[in-house]
């Protein structure tokens, strides 16, 4: 609706908006942007307008979703509302699961990690004057650092317990 918020769109321009301000770091799927706006649709929250090129219809935002997007802006997101961290789970069910090298599992992720931070460092770099584009890959950055000392703190727990 944030989108929609600055003037009628269809599905693809919110795809390549939505990519542009968060330097495409979440890649959309297109199927799931036009999903997403007939459920809007059915919701009273976006109108469909005209038809355009391709048969692509325009939405455009109603003043419910306009009450729906200042309500989203101006309530904090819960940790509750985060999806599950897959990395957790996989070392908790690792520790417990017979015959799984979690040790294996630390120092593969802590390489998929140093290659993520490098990757969303070059996206901070070639954003350049785009803030939006910068904060995403900040807070990119931040979450994959957290990440970093997290396996530092998981390879401390688990040498000290005779693990690693």
């Amino acid at each position: 609706m944030a989108l929609l918020s600055g003037g009628p769109r269809h599905g693809y321009q919110l795809r390549a908006d939505f990519e542009a301000s968060t330097g495409a770091i979440w890649p959309l799927n297109i199927g799931q942007v036009y999903t997403t706006l007939s459920r809007m649709e059915r919701d009273g929250l976006v109108t469909p307008g005209e038809t355009v090129e391709q048969g692509r219809v325009v939405y455009a935002i109603a003043e419910a979703g306009r009450t729906e997007m200042e309500r989203w802006f101006n309530t904090p997101i819960a940790r509750s509302d985060r999806p599950r961290d897959e990395l957790v789970i996989k070392l908790a069910m690792g520790l417990t699961a017979p015959g799984v090298d979690v040790t294996s599992i630390v120092r593969a992720q802590r390489i998929s990690t140093m290659r993520a931070l490098q990757e969303a460092t070059r996206a901070k770099h070639a954003a350049r004057g785009d803030l939006s584009q910068r904060l995403v890959a900040d807070s990119m950055i931040f979450q994959i650092e957290a990440e970093q000392r997290w396996l530092d703190h998981c390879e401390a727990v688990l040498g000290a317990r005779g693990g690693l």
